[in-house]
């Protein structure tokens, strides 16, 4: 969904984006996949709720904030022990527009740590605990 100028590349909105990515997240049914840290097994979880959050001082960053349910594993895990289906986990991440390669110009999926403002991290919070995405 990316639009096209002879001149520049011009990348969908943050809004634009958030409203295509809650459809895409409310047709989804797909498991999520995640590498164990031992890295001979596979976890599993299921998108039960998420909010989204433009960052205030950079366009082209979304925070999204996700509850996610445990749904199985495959593999040998590192603590398996400590795994039980059904626990919820909560996960802070982000989508950015690529600068490079491939990915210039698209919404991609953040691959390091979030680094939030201060103050977005608050409305983060406070709007997941108001679209009851965070339980109390």
């Amino acid at each position: 969904m990316r639009l096209k100028n002879p001149r520049t590349c011009t990348t969908e909105s943050a809004a634009s984006f958030i409203k295509r990515k809650e459809m895409v997240f409310l047709h989804d049914s797909k498991l999520i996949k995640m590498k164990d840290i031992g890295r001979k097994g596979k976890f599993y979880f299921r998108r039960q709720a998420w909010t989204f959050l433009p960052q205030s001082n950079l366009d082209e960053k979304v925070f999204i904030f996700e509850r996610l349910e445990k749904v199985k594993y495959t593999g040998k895990l590192a603590y398996g022990e400590t795994w039980k289906r059904g626990e919820l986990e909560y996960r802070i991440g982000y989508f950015i527009v690529g600068r490079n390669g491939r990915t210039k110009g698209k919404w991609v999926w953040g691959q390091f740590c979030s680094l939030i403002p201060a103050d977005d991290l608050s409305k983060l919070l406070e709007k997941a605990r108001a679209k009851k995405v965070l339980l109390d």
